[in-house]
């Protein structure tokens, strides 16, 4: 019923407000509600989830096995025993810990090898003592049968030097190895002459060699090679050397540029083609290049094949192209290829006089800008029988 002015009374207007204000209040409980039930029926669901997810990760990883267990924590014992042997007690052991050279024998693929041991610290001065090691490469077919030779150069400088072994994996040791050379052989792989999977094995020995932070020149050898000088001069050699060691020179032959592919274009030019003997010498800095190297390895691999022998090319092209400012071109291995053919010429037993070795120790060449008679310091190819002959030599021309 209107009131004055066609208006409702105010009672009425009061009673209709209230019933719009409840009807408004019951909407939105009823609203909350099903907000509520749709949360959390979202929520219940999400966690069943993420409970399945988790069963189910944890059983996969149950499932791989455990190669590489974890180091068992350090003790106090332990720590005591270290800061003995050091004859330190009060010695701040962390860094003796973490940059312990590690073992030989391990599971890295080529993969995490390689990128393991391309890592490098940006800041170059070490904060611990530090006695920097030449690292000696043997790449073998099987045993290193000139061992007892080597065993006398090495002999009484231990600290000095590491040793390295890359052999057929095939190659089952059926007599005990000489100490130097026990427990060295790296995790190897197949090796074919004039294979691109020479170089692959050639910076799988590096990659293992980098590992070792105190490596800090790097020699690739064979079973077949000898030391031509005693350790002190060799060591004192290398680390005073301001250069890397790679043969590198430009062959317009068909051995050389005819071995050229033209599908390495544009990665690799035929006037940027080099040649050289794979026996090298190198500082950490260009190991570290070598190994880090994805740009121009992969071209060898995919197309230096067959005739075009990659361990005669590969490393003198890269290094030519990038670093040739540090490079010697030269090899400090001597072999004979005076007789021709695709192999340098054997060393006969019959040959080895002190004469014949004082002649490998005086050829004349560069060192450090200044002229010298050593330029070889090692030399191959002697066979098994030429052991006894080396063996009595050594001490009066080598100086063992």
């Amino acid at each position: 019923m209107k009131g004055p002015n066609n208006q409702y009374p105010l009672n009425s207007v009061s009673k209709l407000f209230s019933v719009q204000l409840h009807f408004v209040q019951i909407l939105t409980y009823i609203l909350l509600l099903g907000f509520g039930l749709t949360i959390g029926i979202i929520i219940s669901f999400y966690l069943k989830d993420c409970s399945f997810s988790l069963q189910f990760t944890q059983l996969s990883l149950s499932a791989l096995p455990r190669t590489t267990p974890l180091p068992p924590p350090i003790t106090k014992q332990e720590i005591s025993n270290d800061s003995n042997d050091n004859n330190h007690s009060d010695r701040h052991i962390g860094l003796n810990w973490f940059l312990k050279p590690p073992h030989v024998k391990h599971d890295l693929d080529d993969e995490e090898l390689l990128w393991r041991a391309s890592m490098t610290a940006k800041i170059p001065e070490y904060p611990f003592d530090r006695v920097p090691k030449v690292a000696f490469m043997f790449l073998t077919r099987g045993p290193v049968f000139l061992a007892p030779l080597w065993e006398k150069f090495f002999k009484g400088h231990e600290g000095y030097y590491s040793v390295y072994v890359h052999s057929n994996p095939s190659y089952n040791a059926s007599h005990p190895e000489s100490p130097v050379f026990q427990g060295r052989r790296i995790p190897s792989k197949k090796v074919e002459w004039g294979n691109v999977n020479m170089i692959e094995a050639e910076r799988r020995l590096l990659a293992n060699a980098l590992l070792d932070i105190s490596n800090q020149r790097f020699v690739l050898l064979s079973e077949s090679c000898i030391p031509l000088f005693n350790f002190s001069t060799v060591y004192s050699y290398l680390m005073n050397s301001t250069l890397n060691h790679v043969m590198a020179f430009d062959d317009p032959s068909s051995v050389g540029r005819g071995r050229y592919r033209i599908q390495m274009l544009p990665e690799i030019t035929l006037r940027q083609w080099r040649k050289g003997s794979q026996w090298f010498e190198m500082n950490r800095e260009l190991a570290l290049e070598v190994v880090s190297d994805r740009k121009y390895f992969p071209v060898f691999q995919e197309y230096c094949t067959g005739s075009c022998y990659a361990d005669e090319h590969y490393l003198p092209t890269f290094v030519s192209m990038k670093f040739w400012e540090g490079n010697s071109n030269r090899s400090l291995t001597w072999v004979d290829w005076s007789k021709g053919g695709p192999h340098p010429a054997r060393i006969a037993r019959s040959e080895i006089n002190v004469k014949f070795l004082e002649s490998l120790r005086s050829k004349k060449c560069k060192y450090n800008d200044n002229s010298t008679n050593a330029c070889f310091l090692f030399a191959r190819k002697f066979p098994p029988s030429t052991l006894s002959r080396l063996t009595n030599i050594a001490p009066e021309v080598m100086h063992f």
